[in-house]
Formats: structure tokens, sequence, C-alpha cells
């Protein structure tokens, strides 16, 4: 399977999922802005209120909270696949996004996400953030980076599309390494987005295939 987007119509329209600062949604709109990426963020969902959802409003970002734990199953994830649908959205980036949507088969090969450790290392329920690069720290790994997947209904399992490495110092704390990895994850998801958009991402299974310009 191939992920196309139609070039003839515009700019991809992204749908962003998060749930805590939004430093990921902020590179992209710096990104967008500066005509660096082809795109257009149609809506952000938020499973909480956060200073993601501050920046998304002041971006004048169609933008919704759907708190998770007010929301049961199928409910939560039938409404956050409706908000995205409205918004006409052609990917979906999970940018930080701490709850479990259950992506709809229409929506395979349309959602990915960013992970600050190389997959398949260091991920799943509960691997976020300073949480991981703690235990990177902790095992003694000499690189660490981030992962751009393409993604399932298992925590961070989906089909790799992108990995960027960085060091991991002897007197890292976790808060430097996360910079490090950060400015990697700056790069890698805008990387991505620009893949599928150009119908370069081939899906085989479990691996990702980049097509040739």
């Amino acid at each position: 399977m191939i992920s196309r987007h139609d070039k003839t119509s515009g700019p991809l329209r992204l749908g962003v999922l998060l749930s805590g600062g939004g430093r990921t949604l902020g590179n992209l709109l710096k990104l967008i802005d500066a005509g660096e990426l082809s795109a257009r963020v149609s809506v952000v969902i938020a499973s909480r209120q956060c200073r993601g959802v501050d920046i998304a409003t002041s971006a004048g970002i169609p933008t919704h909270v759907v708190p998770r734990k007010e929301t049961l199953d199928p409910e939560y994830s039938t409404r956050i696949t409706a908000l995205l649908e409205e918004a006409g959205c052609e990917l979906v980036v999970m940018a930080g996004f701490l709850s479990m949507w259950h992506i709809p088969p229409h929506y395979d090969g349309r959602v990915v996400n960013i992970h600050p450790s190389l997959l398949p290392s260091f991920g799943g329920r509960g691997m976020f953030g300073c949480h991981v690069h703690e235990a990177v720290i902790a095992h003694g790994c000499k690189v660490s980076g981030c992962t751009v997947h393409f993604v399932n209904n298992r925590y961070d399992e989906g089909p790799i599309i992108i990995q960027k490495c960085v060091e991991v110092r002897f007197d890292d704390t976790p808060d430097d390494l996360g910079a490090r990895v950060f400015e990697q994850e700056c790069i890698a998801l805008p990387e991505a987005i620009r893949l599928f958009a150009a119908g370069r991402l081939e899906l085989h299974g479990r691996r990702v295939n980049i097509l040739p310009e």
C-alpha cells in the first residue's frame, strides 16, 4: 500500500493530537509559516487542557479538548475520528498524545507518531518524555534518538518510517539528552510528512520503503 496525497488539492491537511506542551505543534507551525512545509493544520485535538491548546488557539486553529477520563471507548475514539473527518484531515500527527485512540481501518497508513527513542527500544505504555530518557541513561545506552512511525492500535509498534540518532554522553541528564533528541525530532517529523505528501512511502507489512523522487 502506498500513502499518497492528491497534490492538486493544495497543502496537506493535518490533524494534530496532543496532550502536553505543544513543542512539536509549534515547530510544525513555524515551518509552515516559513514556507518550508507544504501543509496546513486543520484541527488540533487535545486529551486535556494544556499549553498545546493555547498554542493552537493563538494560531487560530480549530481546537477541541476531549478529556479521556470523561469519555469511555468506543465513544471517545468515535468522537476523535469524527472531528478529524469534519476537518478533512489527510494525515494525522500524534505529537505527544497520551491517550489511546482506536484507529478505524480507513485511517490505516494515515496516522504517524513521533517517539523520543529508537524503537522498538524504550517504547510502549508509560514510555514518554523524560521517562524514556531516564530509562536510556539508566541502561547505559551509547546512542538514542527518535522514531517517526505509522500508528496502529498497539503502543509504539507501527511500521518505522524514519529514525535519527544522537550520542548519549556519560554526564547526560534526562533533560540534556531530551534536548538533543528533540532537535532531531524537529527534523525527522517534517521529513516524514513531506515523504507522505509526495506519495513516497510504501508499506510492506512492518517495513516502509521510501520511494525515490
